[in-house]
């Protein structure tokens, strides 16, 4: 798919500001949308939108197909009459400057319980009729991840490996029993998904009247403690006991020196092909209905993916793993059409993933802060000079250090590399890196919000293979109007400003 020279902010809604402990869907981000429209940015990057599990990383999602609860906005059902102000009274006094998961999580459920107990009791006609719809419309993934969710809740959070057999291996009989004594649960799952999909709706109608486009987030691989790894166990290297025979990871890199561990279980390909991949386009198709442009995370994993035996410890021993290549993307677009899609070609990138990259005429990505983190030379395909049309250009991203953490650690090397390439003494580097990808001849020009604050370290979002720690951080306040006028000017003057609607 063509795109048009634009820029913008990766900013994910957790990070939004508020008094909630946790950023949401509602007002604060209407207010977000309005700040890139001021700004003259026509893209709003976030990350994968799913319910959190392991480490409250979006990247570790029960559902691929879900949304997540937590994002909920309780301004905006108390505009709605499904909470009333006594349901806020016990509301905690949260940390305004980072996502404290434990209390925030427990208290949101909690809320939205109360919320679903007052629509139980007192929705009207049309709000009932609604979530009916809804709960057909989406019956294809609702279903099963509402089962999994209420059978997961009554058996403490434990993961789905571990509970009797009968429900780990689906059996008909015991599905039916569980649907029968946790429906209320079920309903509750329910719930909350029809209120994420409501927001989630006007949100982005909100961003489509002001001309910004939302690029969102699918990761390759889904989380082994998912509804979908349960429900469709064959379409995964999956033992008779639910553990997974190998997983997924990378091997040492720049990131760390035994490489990332990631988990995730990895697909019976041969199977996803003999379906003709419906899982992946009804995934696709789900996504696309949240979000206008699609950023495919690891996206070299569909040319070869690295292999890790799954008793193993750190990624260091594994193998690489031909992935399902040209013919999966030749389906997919013949099934969907001509995808917005950016692809993620970050880290051992080989000539056969370049290829195929090329051969669908997807973007890819490059990184500045790199051009100077490793110390490149002239060739390095991370300097501007290097950059072709037909790529999105970033200062950093959710995996990267802030532009003014990575400069207070950049070693001698890096900051003389930077200040004669640059041109300037580093005073401003966060903003001569904007400049420098803003000026650039990439179609999409992007930095997260942290570099738009000018943040350090302490604002750093992910570190790749960390198991915990991540995430957490949020905006203390809401985008101020001369940062949005300073983006301005840089819209303008680098042909990027969007056009108004």
């Amino acid at each position: 798919m063509k795109f048009k020279r634009s820029s913008g902010i990766l900013l994910h809604p957790s990070s939004l500001p508020g008094k909630y402990g946790i950023g949401d869907i509602g007002p604060s981000a209407l207010r977000w949308i309005d700040f890139l429209d001021q700004a003259g940015c026509g893209l709003w990057q976030v990350l994968p939108l799913g319910p959190t599990g392991y480490g409250d990383s979006p990247y570790q999602c029960f559902s691929a197909f879900a949304g997540n609860p937590y994002l909920i906005s309780p301004e905006a059902l108390l505009a709605e009459g499904l909470l009333q102000p006594d349901d806020l009274a016990d509301l905690p006094k949260f940390p305004i400057e980072r996502v404290d998961f434990g209390p925030v999580i427990n208290w949101k459920v909690q809320l939205l319980e109360r919320s679903f107990t007052r629509f139980a009791a007192m929705a009207s006609p049309q709000l009932k009729s609604e979530i009916t719809q809804f709960r057909e419309a989406h019956a294809s993934w609702l279903d099963d991840f509402a089962l999994f969710m209420a059978i997961k809740e009554a058996h403490g959070g434990a993961s789905w490996t571990t509970w009797e057999a009968d429900l780990r291996d689906r059996q008909p009989e015991a599905l039916e029993k569980a649907r029968q004594m946790y429906h209320l649960s079920i309903d509750q799952q329910v719930y909350r998904q029809f209120l994420f999909f409501r927001q989630w709706a006007r949100l982005r109608k909100h961003a489509q009247s002001r001309g910004i486009l939302i690029i969102g987030d699918i990761p390759i691989f889904v989380a082994h403690d998912s509804a979908d790894v349960w429900a469709n166990r064959d379409l995964f290297f999956i033992n008779k006991k639910g553990k997974s025979k190998v997983v997924a990871g990378v091997p040492p890199d720049y990131f760390s020196p035994t490489g990332q561990l990631w988990g995730n279980p990895l697909y019976r390909w041969k199977i996803h092909k003999t379906t003709g991949y419906a899982w992946w386009l009804a995934r696709f198709k789900a996504v696309l209905d949240l979000v206008d442009i699609v950023r495919l995370d690891h996206f070299r994993g569909f040319a070869g993916y690295w292999e890790v035996p799954g008793n193993n410890s750190t990624a260091e021993n594994g193998r690489w793993v031909s992935g399902p290549k040209s013919d999966f993307f030749k389906v997919v677009r013949k099934g969907l059409g001509d995808l917005p899609i950016i692809a993620e070609d970050l880290g051992v990138i080989t000539d056969d993933v370049t290829e195929l990259r090329d051969q669908f005429d997807l973007p890819g990505m490059k990184i500045l802060q790199f051009a100077f983190a490793f110390g490149g030379d002239s060739t390095d395909p991370f300097f501007p000079h290097n950059y072709v049309t037909n790529c999105v250009a970033y200062t950093g991203t959710h995996d990267n250090d802030t532009c003014r953490g990575l400069y207070e650690r950049l070693d001698e090397k890096g900051k003389a590399t930077y200040r004669k390439y640059m041109d300037r003494d580093g005073s401003n580097f966060t903003w001569d890196l904007i400049r420098g990808v803003w000026a650039s001849v990439a179609i999409f020009a992007l930095t997260t919000m942290q570099d738009v604050l000018n943040l350090g370290n302490e604002a750093r979002m992910n570190y790749p293979g960390n198991p915990s720690g991540n995430w957490s951080w949020r905006m203390v306040e809401e985008g101020r109007p001369e940062l949005a006028i300073k983006l301005r000017e840089l819209n303008t003057l680098y042909s990027r400003l969007k056009s108004s609607k």
